[in-house]
């Protein structure tokens, strides 16, 4: 059984940070790419941004500038640095895992829980 959980979502005033993380556990062989996705209220789930195992990174441009992930492979984890945050960056932040059981098997989409990030004074 494979898990992805997400903490340090909450409130933040604008032009405030945060610092999203999430660890996966279970029976894991190896993970790929790790990204990070939010969902506004009536909007379809958005890539905010992916980092490779090699650690190359791409960001959707609405964070460039402002968010950087990292992750760390032999913790198993993956981070979101978010600065000068905006009220548009409101939404529910989900984790995803490219996960691979062992070294036959195919990498398979894995997601966290989802965090709450709200940007408001």
């Amino acid at each position: 059984q494979v898990q992805l959980v997400e903490s340090g979502g909450g409130l933040v005033q604008p032009g405030g940070s945060l610092r999203l993380s999430c660890a996966a556990s279970g029976s894991i062989f190896g993970i790929g790419v790790m990204a990070w996705y939010r969902q506004a209220p009536g909007n379809q789930r958005e890539l905010v941004a992916t980092i490779s195992r090699g650690g190359a990174s791409s960001y959707v441009d609405s964070v460039k500038g402002r968010c950087t992930i990292s992750r760390d492979n032999a913790e198993r984890t993956v981070q979101l640095q978010m600065n000068s945050l905006k009220p548009e960056d409101t939404a529910v932040y989900y984790c995803y895992a490219a996960i691979r059981f062992d070294s036959s098997s195919m990498l398979r989409p894995y997601w966290g829980q989802g965090t709450q990030v709200t940007v408001s004074s």
